[in-house]
C-alpha cells in the first residue's frame, strides 16, 4: 500500500513539474561549496573582463549558457557577462571594446578571435516619454527595440528560460538562481519564464531556442512552454531573414542537427524556415527529400563530433536538391527548354525563394550552384572529362553529395558514385584503363545509335 501511494505522489509531482509556469521569481543563492563551478573551467579572457568590471565598482556576473553548461559539467562554447555598467561605461574600461546591435545594445570585448559579450542588466518597460527611444514593440507584441536598463532582479525576469537565469558572481563565487533553474537542470526540463504566449510574441525566435536547447541538452520542453508553439509558429515569418540564417546554423550545425530537425517538425517550426520543402513532406517522413535531410544532418553531426570542417553551403544544397529537381522538370515540360537550361532557371528560382526566409549569403549560394551544376556533369566521364572534373575546386563536395544521392536513390546513381570513388583512389594507369572502358562503351553506343537512325540503302531494281 505504501509503495502505491509513493508511486502516485511521484506521478503527480512529475506532472506538476511538466505543467508549472514560472511567474514569480524567488532568489536562491548557492554558495561556492555547494556547486561545482571552478574558475579553472572559465575562459581566461572572461575572467579578465569580470575582474576589471568588479574592480571598477560594477556588478559583474557570468550568466546564461556558460553557467548552465558548467553546472552540467560540460565545456561552454561561449562565456557571456551581465553587469550594471552601461555599454558606454564598458567601452571606457576596455580599449578592445566595440558596441553592437540596435535592438539589443551590447558590448563586445575582443581578444583576437575570442569575443566576450557583455550585456547591461535589462529592465522592465515603462510608459515614460524618455523610454520611447529606448524600447518599442510591434502591434503583435514583438520587441523592436529594447535598451531599457535595470537591476539584476529585473534582468532575471527578462531572461527566456529558467536554466538561463543563473548568475555566477565573481565577487563571492556564488551562483544566484532566480527561477528554479538548478531544479530544472536536475529534472532535465526546458521552461520559459513568464507567460509563454507573451514571451513568444515578444521574440518568436524563443520558440527555436526552446527546441535547440531541448535537443542540445537532451531535455524535455515543459508542457506549458510547448503548448503555444504550433499556433504561433507563423510569427517566425516576421523575423528578419538575416537573423534566421544565423539561427539556422545554430539549430542544424551545432552537433545536434538531426534531433533538432525532428523536434522542429514536431512543433511545426520547420516549414516557416524552409517553406519550399513543405510540399515534399509526408506522414511517414520517408520521401526522398526527408531521407536526404536525415542523411545530411546525421553526416553534419558526425563531422562536428570529430571536429571536421563543415560548410553551410553543402547542407543547404542537399536540403533543397529534390525540390530543385521537381521544379526543373516542371519548367522543362512547360517551357520546352532543354533540361540543363530549365535546371539553371530552377536553381535561381529556388535560391531566390529560400533567401526570403533564410538570407543565405552570396558566398554560400555561389557554392550551392557549383555543387548542383556538377551533379549534371559527373555522369559525363569519357575522354578527358573525368580528369578535368577531378580538378574542379568543388569536386569533393559534389562527390560527397553524389554519394548521398546514391544512398537515397540507389541503382545507377549508386554505381556512378562507386565509379568516382574508385577513380579517385586509383593510380594513373588504372585511371586510364577505367576511362578507356568508358570510351569503348561510348563508341559502341554511338555506333548502335547510328545504325538505328541510318536509312537502309535500296537495292537497284534490275528491271528498271
Amino acid at each position: 500500500m505504501f509503495n502505491r501511494v509513493t508511486s502516485f505522489c511521484r506521478k503527480v509531482l512529475n506532472r506538476d513539474n511538466k505543467t508549472r509556469e514560472v511567474t514569480d521569481l524567488k532568489l536562491e543563492v548557492i554558495p561556492r561549496q555547494e556547486h561545482g563551478i571552478s574558475r579553472k573551467d572559465i575562459s581566461e579572457n572572461a575572467l579578465k573582463v569580470l575582474y576589471r568590471l568588479n574592480k571598477a565598482g560594477f556588478e559583474a556576473y557570468l550568466v546564461g549558457g556558460g553557467v548552465r553548461d558548467l553546472m552540467l559539467n560540460t565545456q561552454p562554447k561561449d562565456f557571456d557577462i551581465a553587469t550594471n555598467a552601461t555599454p558606454d561605461e564598458v567601452r571606457k574600461l576596455f580599449r578592445n571594446c566595440r558596441l553592437v546591435g540596435r535592438r539589443f545594445r551590447l558590448a563586445h570585448i575582443l581578444f583576437g578571435r575570442d569575443v566576450i559579450e557583455v550585456a547591461t542588466f535589462r529592465g522592465h518597460h515603462g510608459s515614460e516619454a524618455s523610454e520611447k527611444n529606448a524600447s518599442s514593440q510591434s502591434n503583435d507584441g514583438m520587441l523592436l527595440r529594447d535598451n531599457v536598463y535595470g537591476t539584476i532582479d529585473e534582468d532575471a525576469e527578462r531572461r527566456d528560460f529558467t536554466v538561463n537565469a543563473l548568475y555566477y558572481n565573481i565577487d563571492d563565487f556564488s551562483v544566484r538562481d532566480y527561477a528554479g533553474g538548478v531544479e530544472d537542470l536536475n529534472n532535465r526540463v526546458i521552461r520559459l519564464i513568464g507567460d509563454p504566449e507573451t514571451r513568444y510574441r515578444e521574440d518568436p525566435v524563443r520558440m527555436l531556442r526552446a527546441v535547440r536547447f531541448a535537443a542540445k541538452l537532451d531535455m524535455t520542453v515543459n508542457d506549458a512552454t510547448a503548448a503555444p508553439i504550433p499556433a504561433l509558429a507563423h510569427l517566425l515569418r516576421d523575423i528578419p531573414a538575416a537573423r534566421l540564417f544565423e539561427e539556422s546554423l545554430k539549430l542544424l550545425q551545432s552537433g545536434h542537427g538531426l534531433q533538432t530537425y525532428k523536434l522542429l517538425r514536431d512543433f511545426d517550426l520547420f516549414t516557416p524556415l524552409f517553406p519550399i520543402l513543405a510540399e515534399h513532406f509526408t506522414e511517414d517522413r520517408n520521401s526522398k527529400s526527408e531521407q536526404m535531410l536525415e542523411l545530411v544532418l546525421r553526416s553534419t553531426d558526425e563531422r562536428v563530433a570529430t571536429e571536421q570542417r563543415i560548410n553551410p553551403a553543402f547542407m543547404f544544397a542537399a536540403m533543397l536538391w529534390y525540390p530543385l529537381e521537381t521544379r526543373a522538370e516542371e519548367i522543362a515540360f512547360e517551357s520546352g527548354l532543354s533540361y540543363y537550361d530549365a535546371f539553371m532557371v530552377a536553381a535561381n528560382d529556388m535560391l531566390d525563394e529560400q533567401v526570403k526566409t533564410i538570407a543565405i549569403p552570396r558566398r554560400f549560394t555561389a557554392m550551392i550552384r557549383d555543387i548542383w551544376q556538377l551533379q549534371l556533369r559527373l555522369s559525363r566521364r569519357s575522354g578527358t572529362r573525368a580528369y578535368k572534373l577531378l580538378e574542379q575546386q568543388k569536386f569533393r563536395a559534389a562527390f560527397d553529395f553524389l554519394e548521398m544521392r546514391g544512398e537515397v536513390e540507389g541503382g545507377q546513381l549508386k554505381e556512378l558514385a562507386q565509379w568516382w570513388d574508385d577513380f579517385q583512389k586509383a593510380d594513373r594507369d588504372s585511371r586510364n584503363d577505367m576511362v578507356q572502358v568508358l570510351n569503348k562503351a561510348s563508341s559502341a553506343k554511338k555506333l548502335r545509335r547510328r545504325r538505328k537512325t541510318k536509312p537502309r540503302r535500296r537495292k537497284p531494281n534490275p528491271e528498271s
